[in-house]
């Protein structure tokens, strides 16, 4: 597994601890819904930017969306 698909489960996980749709999560960001799906799904990039907005949206420090619970390997 790539980074790009551990930090989109880990949006996705906090984004569903926080009871929040994709369409909500977008509108806090002011990003696309599209977007947001694409990043959950791991077939997206994401800038600095985009990560400092769904951070700030989950209402969690951004570091929290790069732990990948230590095994780097999966």
């Amino acid at each position: 597994m790539d980074i790009c698909e551990k930090f989109g489960r880990n949006v996705y996980k906090y984004r569903t601890e926080r009871n929040l749709s994709q369409e909500e999560l977008a509108e806090l960001t002011d990003l696309h819904r599209t977007y947001i799906s694409a990043v959950e799904r791991g077939t997206r990039s994401i800038s600095s930017k985009n990560i400092q907005r769904i951070s700030d949206a989950l209402k969690i420090p951004t570091y929290k969306l790069f732990d990948f619970g230590g095994n780097t390997n999966e």
